[in-house]
Order: C-alpha cells, then structure tokens, then sequence
C-alpha cells in the first residue's frame, strides 16, 4: 500500500495506480474515516476526478506532485471553495487561488478540500470553531491540536498524504507533534502569504505537513518563490538536501531551564531524544534559553495581538457574537495597544534577536521539545487560555527571532500519548534542518501518523548541486564545527560531502587569528592527500564570501582524489615562509586535536 508523496508518485508514473484512482481511494477514506470535523468543505469527487484524469496529457517527470490529493487549511484561499477562516460570518468565495495553492496544482497536486482549525488561526488546540473538534486518530480523548488542526490529523489518519498549515506561533508544530506526523515551518517569506487570511502579517507563513520529512520538502520546493505580490516574500533560494554532517552540533538548555508542568513522561521522551541524537554522533552544547522564553512572552504581552485585531476588527465592531469567545477575548485586546507600546516592544525584540544569533555562532541548530505536555479535550475546554499558552512554551518565539523549524516525531509514550521534538536553525537552512531531521526520525522505526505503517526506507540525499549554486572546498576554520564553519551557513551553505585532496598539496599551520591552515599546490604526486568538506553555496553567496576572504588565503581550484576540479582555499608559496609544515597529520581538524589535547 503507498501512502507517502514519493510512494504515490513513483506508483502513477510506473501505471501501477492512476492519479484519478488515488483520488478515489481518498474519498473513499473520507467517507470511512466519517469525521465531518476535518473538513470544512470538500471539492465535489468527479470535479477532482476530472482533474486528475487531465493528468494524464502532462509529462509526469516534470511533476513532482504527480496526482497528490492535498488539503488546504481553510484560511488559505482555494479557487472554487469559500474561505471561512472556521468563522461562517466572516466567509467568502476567492477569486483565484492563493499563490501557495496554485504553485501545488502546477507541480500536479490535487486539491481535495479544506480543513478546520482555530478560528482565525487564534489557538494551538485545535478545539475553537464552530465546525466541531476533529477527532485525533492516535488517542480519541487527546485535543487535536491547533490551530491547523484539521490538516494534521487528515494526515495522520490517511486521508491526504500532504496538507497545508500555516504557523504564526506553533501552529505547523504543536498539531504535528500531537498526530504523530512530520510538520515543517519554512523561514519567513520562503512561500508566499499572498491569499492566506493572516493572523499576524509580520509572522505569518505557510507550514506543510507530511508523513515524512522528504515528502514535506518535495512540497516545500514547489512552492517557495519570490512573489511580487506579497511584499513579505523574501528571495531565498532553497537549497537541495545533503548527508548527516560528520560534526553536528546541538544547542540544549541549560540545566533547569526547561519546563514540563510536571509531564514526567515528556520530560524522559525529551532525554531518550537527546541520547538518540548522540548516538547518531551529535555533540550537545547547552545554551541559554531564557531570551528565547523572554521573546515568546512578547508575542500575546506585546503588540503582536494588534495584528490579529487589525484582522477582524470590522466584524468585531458589527457581529460580536459571530467570533468564538476565546477568540473574541484574545483579540479585542489588541485594541488598547498604543504606538509607544509597539515601538518599545520592537526595540527589545531586536536586542534579543542579537543574543539569538550569538548562541547560534557556534552550534548548528537547537533541539527542544515541540511541545512541553499535552492535553485532554475535555482539560482544554476547562481551562482554554492556561493550557493553549503551555504548549506554545517552544514555539511562541520563533517567527519573531526569524528561525526556521521542522517538528519531528519522537516516541510514543506509554500512555499512547506521541511526543515530538522541534529543530531550530537561523532563516534560510531549511534544507540543513531537513538533512538532519530526516537521519533521526527514520533512526526512531516509528510508523507514520495514525496508520501503523513503517517508515519507508530512507533514500540516501543527494550530494549534487542545485539551482545557481556553486562549490567550494573548505580545509580550515570553515570546516563543520570549526570557528568560522558559521560564515558559510549564514550564506546559504549546505555541506554536499567530506572528500580528499590528490597527493599535491602540503599543508601549513598559518599566524593568523582565529588559527588558519594554508595549502599551498605543489608538484603532482610529491605531496600529502589532504583532508577537505565541499560546501554548496547560491552563486550570489559564493562571491559575497570570496570577496570577504582576507589574504594571505585565496580561492583557486583545487584537485580531488577523484579528479574533480573544485574552487576552494589556496595559499602562495611566498605566504608560508617559516610556517609549520603540518601536513602528516592529513588535514587541519586532526592537527587542532593534537593540539588541543597538549
């Protein structure tokens, strides 16, 4: 049975199952499934049909999404289905697709429908609209989560193998973690926004949610792009996924920084996903996470409720009681948030987006719980503002600090409860986060969503460029781990592989600060193969940081063992002069740990 993108496609381009078969079959599940919650509204079958039949006159190879059934969250407009944003009153009918959407239909997807969630993408628990509370697949009485809630449990449950989300403060993730699927929330203006209902326009983006790391990137790389009619898209290219770095570092938080609510069994789910990420050969680095709590305090204490005001303020004024009463109380606050409020909000916002950055200086990405517990329905609609704000303990602060997330399955606590964890990284390494995240959850054997299916096995990443990018072989301080390994990675670097030089080079220990090697090409064969990492760089990036390169170093080809040629680091003879030949030790990392252990 195929139940992934890349299963799906594989099948309708081999002719063992056809794209307007699996848009049966997924009706059929809808049907079967019989949760009316889920969906706000669907497309009627023969129209998705038929589409799907058109199909067959395209070449498949050029479509990524060939004939994949996709749910949309209902505040992101889907042309021919009204845009509810889970409040009747509020209700339209758009006149063409959001950019989002359209860029799926073009890779070959088919739109089935569109699904509940928070009203006014207001909430992580999936339980304030008035289209009912869709039913999580993996345990009954457990909230669905929010506010994408009904996107991620028609994954989960098998009903569509890809849905739309979006995320402002958790939403791509929380519901992720609670329906034991994969959800991916790209950096900021990587997708366009354009015919999303925002809830906060400045945070806003579009989240993805998939049974599989792989399949959420195959989506991720249809739609992101530079639109000209959202002035919050960004021009970020999205690079291609590599191999499990060789030095992969980790920011954890300190010891007493984090924060269950007495949930003993996530608090040991966390520990069992840190010892899984060291056997996988992570190093942990603790960082301090109180800037980040601090940030996160911002985003319902600050003016960033204004936003979601500004949204529905008409009808607040006109039809109070058409909004839901959580809703309605959180947002009515935004009104009484004064210019001085905001500004002094955003200067603090910005010193703390400094302190983010330095912690990433020296680790890859940080790893924190999606999620610090979780809840029943019924404890949710008891106490809905307390427990909704606990599990935004993590994901409050990330679009204000402008990071990139991938929410990831962990473990299946004995209570039948999923557990997830959440990577972090700086905007635009998405794809790092991806080439990581994807080792670790195959690495858990956990089946995916609610099907009790196995994970297929995981397809080894590509090493090849992509797009414009070009490569660099780095033997130094931009090695991964190393001092200046970060200068890369704020361009857009990408590590493809770990290689070694042809026997024509020798290697010098440099006086330079931080410490450098140079390596300096003599006559072929006469030297020492030397140990050197090729990193993908955007052609923009890769002048950027040659410009930037300070003598005595240059950027010169370089020959591999292999016979490739690659632009990497040189050194003249003339700048080595009384230089430690260094050599025999086979590259720079090998002589910096002799040299650290003196």
């Amino acid at each position: 049975m195929t139940e992934t993108v890349a299963e799906i496609v594989a099948a309708h381009r081999a002719g063992a199952m056809s794209p307007a078969q699996t848009v049966a079959r997924t009706y059929q599940r809808i049907r079967e499934h019989n949760d009316p919650a889920v969906f706000i509204s669907l497309r009627d079958q023969r129209e998705a049909q038929a589409e799907a039949e058109a199909l067959s006159t395209t070449d498949a190879s050029l479509l990524p999404l060939y004939g994949i059934p996709v749910a949309v969250k209902d505040n992101i407009d889907a042309a021919g289905l009204p845009t509810t944003a889970a409040c009747p009153a509020f209700s339209y009918w758009p006149a063409c697709d959001s950019t989002s959407v359209a860029k799926l239909r073009a890779a070959g997807a088919i739109v089935i429908g569109k699904t509940n969630l928070d009203q006014f993408a207001t909430g992580l628990v999936g339980v304030r609209s008035p289209y009912g509370i869709p039913n999580n697949p993996m345990r009954g009485d457990l909230i669905p989560g929010g506010s994408s809630s009904g996107s991620a449990v028609a994954v989960s449950a098998g009903l569509v193998p890809l849905a739309l989300g979006t995320d402002t403060a958790g939403s791509g993730r929380v519901p992720a973690m609670l329906n034991n699927v994969v959800g991916l929330k790209p950096s900021l203006g990587l997708i366009s926004t354009s015919g999303v209902v925002p809830a906060c326009r400045t945070l806003d983006c579009v989240s993805i949610f998939a049974l599989s790391v792989d399949d959420a990137m195959t989506a991720l790389a249809a739609m992101s792009a530079p639109d000209a009619t959202d002035p919050y898209s960004r021009d970020r290219p999205l690079a291609a996924m590599s191999e499990f770095p060789a030095r992969l570092r980790l920011g954890v938080p300190r010891d007493g920084q984090l924060i269950f609510f007495g949930d003993n069994a996530s608090e040991h789910a966390y520990g069992d996903a840190l010892q899984r990420w060291t056997a996988l050969g992570a190093t942990l680095v603790e960082f301090d996470l109180e800037p980040f709590y601090e940030t996160a305090r911002l985003l319902y204490d600050g003016p960033w409720v204004a936003e979601r005001y500004l949204v529905i303020r008409d009808l607040l004024a006109s039809s109070p009681e058409a909004i839901h009463p959580v809703t309605r109380d959180i947002t009515i606050a935004g009104a009484r948030i004064s210019a001085a409020d905001t500004f002094a909000a955003l200067y603090r916002l910005r010193a703390l987006r400094k302190t983010a950055e330095r912690e990433f200086t020296d680790i890859d990405a940080l790893v924190l719980p999606t999620a610090p517990t979780a809840y029943s329905t019924a404890q949710v609609l008891a106490d809905p503002v307390e427990l909704n704000s606990r599990l935004g303990t993590y994901t409050n602060f990330v679009n204000l600090l402008d990071l990139c997330g991938l929410a990831l399955p962990a473990a299946i606590r004995p209570d039948d409860i999923p557990f997830g964890i959440t990577l972090l990284a700086p905007a635009g390494q998405d794809a790092q986060l991806a080439s990581i995240g994807r080792v670790f959850h195959a690495d858990t054997k956990l089946t995916m969503g609610a099907l009790g299916l196995p994970q297929p096995p995981l397809a080894a990443a590509s090493p090849r460029l992509s797009g414009d990018e070009i490569a660099i072989a780095v033997v130094g301080a931009h090695l991964s781990g190393m001092a200046l390994n970060g200068e890369l990675k704020a361009r857009g670097g990408r590590l493809l592989e770990a290689a070694t030089t042809a026997p024509d080079y020798r290697l010098y220990a440099l006086s330079t600060t931080p410490p450098k090697p140079g390596m300096l090409r003599v006559a072929a064969g006469t030297g020492t193969p030397i140990a050197v990492e090729l990193w993908a760089l955007p052609a923009a990036s890769f002048g950027q940081f040659v410009a930037a390169i300070p003598p005595p170093l240059s950027i010169g080809t370089v020959r591999l063992a292999d016979g490739r040629g690659i632009k990497g680091f040189l050194v003249e003879a003339v700048d080595v002069g009384g230089a430690r030949d260094i050599s025999s030790f086979g590259g720079w990392r090998a002589f910096m740990a002799e040299k650290m252990a003196i």
